[in-house]
């Protein structure tokens, strides 16, 4: 997969009140998922399938999403975890879902998007932008012939003429701005799967047809819902502490002690 950084770029370095947001959402995600009355799993806390656990709270996904400072930020989390001891996300007086991402495209997506609703994981503003992300808008270009053969190996209904010009039609989007499904060769692709079966970094793409073949234009990286690390860190910078962060990315929801 890409890392963090390419060509010498480096993450923005932690800011302690984003890593003190980090560390509550860590720990309340842990809480949330211990406490399901059915575990999805009984003989783990915490999977890494993206469509259960979402795959946000795993070790993997922090390396993925921090590259070459992971080893600071990783220090700077520890510490914020002592200094957070007994503090989680709650909403009525629920351990929240409380889910991350490493980087939006202007605006968080909504739960109801990709899973199931959720009151306080509705989309918000958030503040990263090219200057705060490494990488923050990618690219991927497919020939016409591995893109008409991966989209019909999942959509046999699809159907393609011998000009490339013609397969796409309108891509429709979300609230968020992300890309809700595509119209290609008369199948109505959701961007969740166009995201996995293209390898994206994220759902807010744009998809044309170049001389060099299908381009996807990508902005910012993982599922978009929840906390946004890097729009968390830009908060911090500009004066916001976690108490002010947490609640922006999860109206209505509480920090709440043991």
């Amino acid at each position: 997969g890409q890392r963090g950084g390419v060509g010498g770029e480096v993450a923005a370095t932690l800011e302690l009140e984003a890593a003190q947001a980090q560390a509550v959402a860590a720990r309340t995600y842990i809480m949330y998922a211990m406490g399901r009355e059915k575990p999805a799993h009984p003989e783990a806390d915490v999977c890494d399938d993206p469509g259960c656990c979402k795959a946000h709270s795993t070790d993997e996904a922090l390396r993925e999403n921090w590259g070459g400072d992971y080893d600071a930020n990783m220090q700077k989390i520890l510490s914020a975890v002592r200094s957070t001891d007994g503090e989680y996300m709650s909403y009525g007086s629920e351990v929240i879902q409380a889910v991350f991402h490493s980087s939006s495209a202007g605006r968080t997506e909504d739960s109801a998007a990709i899973w199931q609703a959720e009151p306080y994981l509705v989309s918000v503003d958030s503040p990263e932008t090219a200057d705060d992300v490494p990488n923050y808008v990618s690219s991927v270009t497919v020939s016409p012939e591995d893109f008409r053969e991966t989209v019909l190996a999942a959509h046999p209904e699809a159907e393609f003429g011998e000009d490339p010009a013609f397969w796409l039609g309108a891509a429709v989007h979300d609230a968020s701005g992300r890309v809700e499904s595509v119209d290609i060769g008369g199948a109505q692709v959701p961007g969740t799967e166009l995201r996995t079966l293209f390898e994206l970094r994220s759902t807010a793409f744009a998809l044309d047809y170049t001389a060099e073949g299908f381009l996807f234009t990508v902005t910012g990286y993982g599922h978009g819902v929840g906390m946004s690390q890097y729009g968390a860190n830009v908060m911090a910078q500009d004066g916001a502490d976690y108490e002010e962060i947490l609640p922006h990315y999860s109206p209505g929801a509480e920090l709440t002690r043991v």
